[in-house]
């Protein structure tokens, strides 16, 4: 064949690009164990440092024995032990209509659109057995993006351990302050409830409640007003405030 002629132009493209598609597929299936792997292990690094767990020079996986898995009934708060805590993922099964429930405008103030019907909790636990920590997976709509991030609490289902977002889009320097640690250092201590039993987390500008609020993003009035709703949304009936509730009464 003629090797100036188009035939052969187009010809040997196009085993190029097959070639190049078997490589790509071939590699994308091959990393594939490995990438879910590193996602896994990267859920329990952030599980880890919401609450100052993973000490320097500690594997992940040796500090994650101080965790519980456990999931929940969203609506009851009750304890569900139909599926394995372990390989159960909320994020898909909110996608999923039959493992999920549709939200209407008017609930859906975090914009998630629907939420499993489980969701996932990570406990730990003092050397009596009594609950040091629980930490919530939340997630909510700020400007750009869907946020991804873990709520710590203290056994008393009130007092805040630290809040941390771990999967965003948010624009760096404004929303993306979510991730600076003089921001995230202002949660620990913060109380979730107000005396009323209402969400009381919120960013709000300069003036806040100093149990209930911290510093709004400077720039970012949607990412915070985001973050607010998110934290109101998970704390709230249609959220975490039914298990919360057992957790209080020490049934967590």
């Amino acid at each position: 064949m003629n090797k100036d002629s188009t035939l052969y132009t187009i010809l040997a493209a196009a085993v190029l690009c097959l070639v190049c598609s078997v490589v790509v597929s071939t590699a994308a299936v091959k990393l594939r164990p490995l990438q879910e792997a590193n996602k896994v292990e990267d859920k329990k690094r952030n599980i880890l440092q919401v609450v100052g767990l993973l000490q320097e020079g500690q594997s992940v996986e040796e500090a994650f024995k101080q965790v519980e898995a456990r999931v929940v009934n969203i609506r009851s708060g009750e304890y569900d032990s139909s599926v394995d805590p372990v390989s159960y993922e909320q994020r898909d099964a909110a996608s999923d209509p039959a493992q999920s429930i549709a939200l209407d405008k008017a609930e859906d103030i975090a914009a998630i659109g629907a939420q499993a019907k489980l969701a996932s909790v990570y406990l730990v636990r003092n050397d009596d057995g009594s609950l040091k920590y629980v930490i919530l997976p939340v997630h909510g709509y700020g400007l750009w993006s869907t946020l991804y991030g873990f709520l710590a609490l203290e056994g008393d289902g009130n007092t805040v351990v630290g809040l941390s977002f771990y999967d965003h889009a948010e624009t760096p320097g404004l929303g993306g302050e979510v991730d600076n640690p003089r921001w995230k250092a202002q949660w620990p201590g913060k109380i979730a409830y107000t005396e009323a039993g209402e969400a009381g987390l919120a960013l709000v500008k300069s003036g806040a409640d100093p149990k209930h609020h911290v510093d709004a993003l400077g720039g970012a009035t949607l990412t915070s007003n985001g973050v607010t709703n998110l934290l109101k949304f998970w704390l709230g009936d249609m959220g975490f405030r039914p298990y919360l509730q057992r957790v209080q009464a020490g049934q967590g």
